[in-house]
């Protein structure tokens, strides 16, 4: 049976609630982003992004926002149990599980737009080599963690871009407005590109040192050596980024990663959790992947940012085994 054909290019305000949006990965942010959307009226269901063949479940989520607690019931369902996805889909699934997933979706999706809410370097690649022509790219502004079953904390730091990897400029915009809420916002953005570079180099800073000092996200303002280093992965990336066409400055980055490490004293960062919690981590689409990235363009060299890398790759290895 082919997929139902989802078309996003003639909406209003008032059938915004008509569009499934399909959460796929049952994280912090997945429920989060589940919470506030269903407190606005839309129609959204978390997919478990790896359990199938689970029966359909109600559950009732908290979101811990400052003093105030939100809370709604969420289906939580298994992708095993859907033949298609017609609506919007969002992956905030880890990204090391993009290959496997666009093998799933490849005959679920149609044209139903899928927007990557996820960390890392060329995470959607799996998916343009499948063919998928709605493609949308997400950066991140929040932040958020597990405090018990189904009660997360989170924080908005400013409206989340939406970028087109592939797509219209139409279903951009509507996938914007369909999610954006007082609670977790979103907008549209132009430039994708250098902000997630931005973010990567950001994820490549928190997501190796803190991990392997055993600090949280506060390091880089109270330590002058934490925050030496963090300089020399920055410079490193930015080689990187200059060769890839993506125009950002020591400056920029710094001061982007200065004002997350203030504004999240106290905070692991996800890696370090994941390591916490013997689970697999991202870094092979942050440090890893900017290694990757610099071997493509032929004389570039990252040794720093590969060796932080494999020794976070390690310490996870050894944290399951």
């Amino acid at each position: 049976m082919e997929p139902k054909q989802t078309d996003l290019t003639n909406t209003t305000e008032s059938n915004f609630y008509d569009y499934p949006i399909f959460i796929i990965g049952n994280g912090v942010i997945a429920k989060a982003l589940a919470v506030s959307l269903v407190l606005n009226g839309r129609n959204a269901v978390i997919i478990r992004g790896s359990i199938d063949n689970q029966p359909a479940s109600t559950e009732n989520i908290k979101v811990l926002i400052a003093d105030e607690i939100l809370e709604a019931e969420v289906l939580i369902d298994s992708l095993s149990n859907y033949e298609s996805l017609n609506g919007i889909i969002l992956l905030t699934n880890k990204s090391f599980g993009n290959a496997v997933l666009a093998d799933k979706l490849q005959n679920k999706t149609g044209n139903s737009p899928i927007v990557f809410l996820q960390n890392g370097l060329h995470i959607e690649n799996s998916f343009i080599d499948k063919g998928f022509n709605e493609l949308y790219r997400c950066v991140l502004l929040a932040t958020s963690e597990s405090l018990e079953d189904n009660k997360v904390r989170f924080k908005l730091v400013a409206p989340s871009p939406i970028g087109i990897i592939k797509g219209s400029d139409k279903v951009q915009e509507t996938i914007v407005n369909i999610l954006d809420t007082d609670v977790f916002s979103f907008r549209i953005e132009h430039d994708i590109q250098t902000l997630i570079w931005k973010k990567v180099i950001s994820n490549c800073v928190f997501n190796s040192i803190c991990p392997l000092l055993e600090t949280d996200n506060g390091i880089f303002h109270r330590n002058k050596e934490a925050l030496e280093i963090a300089k020399k992965v920055i410079a490193e990336c930015l080689i990187a980024a200059e060769a890839y066409g993506i125009g950002l400055t020591m400056e920029v980055v710094l001061e982007n990663i200065l004002s997350i490490s203030k504004m999240s004293d106290g905070q692991k960062i996800s890696t370090y959790q994941d390591i916490l919690n013997k689970r697999e981590t991202e870094i092979e689409t942050m440090n890893l992947a900017i290694a990757k990235a610099a071997v493509l363009k032929g004389s570039i060299n990252v040794p720093l940012n590969s060796l932080l890398g494999e020794l976070v790759k390690i310490k996870s290895e050894i944290s399951r085994n």
